[in-house]
């Protein structure tokens, strides 16, 4: 396993990106998952960076984890924010038209329907939402 933790800002989504970018090449990932996997990155990290720490500032540790039997990509991030379980929030309407849609839980939404597990705990005062995809 490989972890960085760095400063939860917006500003950090470009080095998290190129970190696993890296990594996801060595695995010889395919583009079509590299790119789902960027846009849960920046989904998730951006979450972290805008809400996780407000008014404070704050860091976020990424977890890269790989088993090559299964093939499968594990990608947690953990802060120490204000508690928030992503995945209980009520899913968006999609048939609705975008001026109709209430603002927020599309990026969620999409982070699930792209991975192949998403799970959340809070546990010893710690956001802990961990990402699986088989690449």
């Amino acid at each position: 396993m490989q972890e960085r933790t760095l400063p939860a800002l917006i500003d950090s989504i470009p080095q998290v990106t190129a970190w696993i970018d890296e990594e996801l090449e060595k695995l010889n990932c395919s583009m079509k998952a590299q790119m789902q996997i960027d846009v849960a990155i920046d989904e998730i990290f951006s979450n972290i960076a805008q809400y996780a720490y407000p008014g404070k500032e704050g860091s976020a540790n990424v977890q890269l984890d790989f088993q090559e039997d299964t093939r499968m990509l594990s990608i947690t991030f953990v802060d120490q924010g204000i508690p928030f379980d992503p995945l209980s929030q009520k899913e968006p309407d999609t048939s609705l038209g975008i001026e109709e849609r209430k603002i927020g839980g599309l990026g969620i939404f999409l982070v699930k329907k792209t991975m192949d597990e998403v799970s959340y705990q809070y546990r010893d005062g710690k956001n802990i939402l961990c990402l699986k995809k088989m690449i």
